[in-house]
């Protein structure tokens, strides 16, 4: 292999044992090499040498929705770059919040690292983690001594979508939150309640919805009562679409009537009719850097923890938002 890569086999033990201080080019041609000779890495022998198992565990919670997919894809793919295979836990179908079932289960399986891609609050994690942990959110009480945090400030998130609509002349700005039991959810409705309060303007109670283009739809029939609304944040894409389609079912265009501005910028994000203004959520940045982190504290070990510190959120302006009539 390493003949046909044109590196020493250093170069390859160092990749195929998924050390991160190696070269992309070289490790791309390692790895083409060993997909060329249907290399595949004998893990009990891997793991007898080196004490690691090189698999690296996911757990699925909302594995259904658009961010939490998309950061699982992300950061299966960040893996497997570095020379990691990936397990994935679910939650239960009735039960999508328990996070300590699908971690024991990965411990038991004897994963080198876990990454926790979404966040609710079921209070503290009694579970107790040994191998470093990747987190995409807060996931109050985790004991994980050598955990890497990777996570958008949703509450600035918030803010900017609302400022947007606030720099546009709108005084009447409602909110579409996510399920309260998110703290994706909740920090997103603090960033739309600060927005407002900066400006001096009214923060009505938000409308509660559950991720999905059903709870927008709904939530977006009970917006289309309220006549002095003239624009509204979102918490996610899916969401929007529902809104967009039960406002303009009640007789209230967008934006002409109502602007609406959301977050994640999904794929159809910019195809809708109108294309929708979005917060971009840079999701395979985040757990490309975030893998990264966990694969070098795996490989050597720092008892630490850290922070990737991500920059401002990025408002991509379409057509859904305009100035108030």
């Amino acid at each position: 292999m390493a003949r046909l890569a044109g590196v020493s086999q250093k170069t390859v033990s160092r990749v195929m044992r998924g050390e991160p201080h190696v070269r992309p080019e070289l490790r791309e041609k390692v790895l083409r090499a060993a997909q060329q000779l249907r290399y595949r890495p004998n893990a009990a022998a891997r793991s007898l040498t080196s004490g690691r198992t090189g698999r690296i565990g996911v757990v699925a919670l909302g594995a259904r929705l658009y961010g939490p997919a998309t950061l699982i894809v992300a950061a299966e793919s960040a893996a497997r770059r570095l020379g990691y295979a990936t397990v994935v836990a679910h939650t239960g179908e009735d039960d999508d919040h328990a996070l300590a079932g699908p971690i024991e289960r990965l411990l038991e399986q004897g994963v080198d690292g876990i990454i926790l891609p979404e966040d609710t609050d079921e209070g503290p994690i009694t579970v107790n983690v040994d191998v470093p942990v990747l987190t995409m959110g807060r996931f109050h009480g985790l004991a994980a001594p050598r955990r890497i945090e990777a996570a958008e400030r949703d509450d600035r998130s918030g803010q900017v979508a609302t400022r947007h609509l606030i720099e546009l002349g709108h005084t009447e700005i409602r909110h579409v939150s996510g399920p309260d039991r998110w703290w994706a959810a909740r920090d997103r409705a603090d960033g739309w309640r600060s927005a407002l309060t900066d400006a001096g303007l009214p923060a009505v109670d938000p409308v509660e919805g559950d991720w999905t283009c059903e709870g927008g739809y709904a939530a977006g029939l009970r917006l289309a009562e309220d006549r002095a609304m003239t624009a509204v944040f979102v918490a996610n894409d899916e969401m929007a679409i529902g809104v967009i389609r039960a406002l303009h079912e009640s007789g209230r265009r967008v934006p002409d009537d109502v602007s609406v501005v959301a977050m994640d910028d999904i794929p159809a994000a910019r195809f809708l009719n109108p294309a929708l203004t979005t917060i971009v959520q840079d999701l395979d940045t985040m757990a490309a850097e975030g893998v990264a982190l966990l694969v070098e504290e795996i490989t050597a070990p720092t008892s630490t923890g850290r922070r990737i510190h991500l920059g401002e959120p990025v408002l991509a302006v379409r057509e859904s938002t305009a100035p108030p009539r």
